[in-house]
């Protein structure tokens, strides 16, 4: 079997380095072309030595020397925002796990390359809808999703015997483990700290998307995605909270069955999935053993307390540049409560008070999206000066 080429974009974070070790792991499946990082260059040169890709990109210069003396010499290394696109370019499949809206240009140089997009970066498709949705259209180009909930999705429809025509689908439904605050009522929120919203009980993860799941902006986001990768409209998207986490989501088709895809959480389960598409890895991750008894319990989501929730609904069936605006927003806002700048309730605030603010602009291009993000950010940031003077 001939090998699959990797580029792993983001190969320092969580995802990434998952991904390595899922490469690792089927050595005779995948080769690593390409490895690129905005920071984190000693574990970069870790990689870089251990995987021996063509290349490697580092966000800039000085990184980029440090990393020249590090490794071997017939590694080529390139500096700056360019290089991570132009490794986006390069191999069979492009995993994206960039974080946060800076993922935008990689998803986008991968698609227009032709690419299969291993995407675990939800934000460059809610941002970008738009244009991504013109880049997919390039010969070649395919998105299948890293994200548990989307990659359980994706398996569903190519399990039904209908395949991934959504005229047979009733409904997606998105799980969520409902976070570290499931059950907590509003006053109880009044005083969490970073620490206690950090402390997610089932998966482990960057702190912006854990900080999103205490939120559950998370599953707003997912919910925008979700229209975007498979194109349902938002009322045949719903969210479910399920605290075990063992469900990674379900479809619901019209004859009333449900399909789900059942595994113990581990998320080098997606991610190989979506890398070795569409044939299955051998190497079983987060398989459930069946004779121990397991407890499968679902509830609704209060969303009075998780006001994100129907925020992300709202600005996902705004369409045009309102998602771009929430997933501004939303980073802003989080990186605010991780400085201690905003109280945690008041994440929801500050999206709500920036979303008040858009003007309904249209996005047809990359500059579009630019200035949604940024005309967001500032008017998330003017909100949270609000919020600090009235403290």
């Amino acid at each position: 079997m001939e090998l699959t080429a990797v580029s792993v974009v983001g190969s320092t974070g969580s995802i990434g380095t998952q991904s390595l070790e899922v490469i690792a792991a089927n050595p005779d499946r995948f080769r690593v072309v390409a490895l690129g990082a905005r920071r984190s260059i000693d574990a970069l040169a870790d990689q870089a030595r251990r995987f021996h890709p063509d290349v490697v990109a580092v966000e800039d210069e000085t990184s980029a020397r440090k990393l020249r003396e590090t490794i071997p010499d017939d590694i080529d290394v390139l500096a700056g925002p360019d290089g991570l696109v132009a490794i986006s370019q390069l191999g069979d499949t492009v995993l994206n796990g960039v974080v946060g809206f800076a993922g935008l240009p990689v998803t986008l140089a991968a698609l227009e390359s032709g690419k299969r997009l291993a995407l675990a970066n939800k934000e460059s498709l809610i941002a970008g809808g738009p244009v991504v949705q013109r880049a997919r259209k390039t010969t070649g180009a395919e998105i299948v999703p890293v994200d548990s909930e989307h990659c359980a999705i994706h398996q569903c429809l190519n399990t039904a015997p209908r395949g991934s025509d959504s005229s047979g689908v009733a409904r997606l439904l998105v799980t969520a483990s409902g976070g570290p605050f499931r059950g907590r009522s509003r006053s109880e929120m009044a005083r969490v700290s970073v620490e206690d919203a950090l402390a997610h009980p089932t998966w482990s993860m960057g702190k912006k998307i854990t900080i999103d799941s205490s939120t559950l902006m998370n599953k707003g986001l997912e919910v925008i995605e979700a229209h975007e990768l498979f194109g349902l409209p938002f009322d045949r998207i719903d969210v479910v909270v399920h605290p075990q986490s063992i469900v990674h989501s379900m479809v619901e088709f019209s004859d009333g069955a449900t399909i789900a895809q059942l595994s113990h959480p581990d998320m080098r389960l997606p991610i190989g999935y979506a890398i070795g598409w569409p044939k299955r890895l051998k190497t079983p991750f987060g398989a459930i053993d069946w004779s121990k008894d397991i407890e499968l319990t679902f509830e609704r989501v209060d969303r009075e307390l998780f006001s994100c929730l129907d925020l992300a609904y709202s600005a996902g069936r705004e369409g045009r540049s309102a998602p771009a605006w929430l997933n501004a927003a939303d980073e802003v806002a989080v990186a605010a409560f991780l400085d201690a700048r905003i109280a945690w309730l008041q994440i929801a605030d500050v999206v709500a008070e920036t979303l008040d603010a858009w003007s309904g602009e249209d996005m047809t291009s990359v500059d579009d999206v630019l200035r949604a993000d940024r005309d967001a950010r500032r008017c998330a940031e003017a909100a949270i000066v609000r919020h600090e003077k009235a403290a």
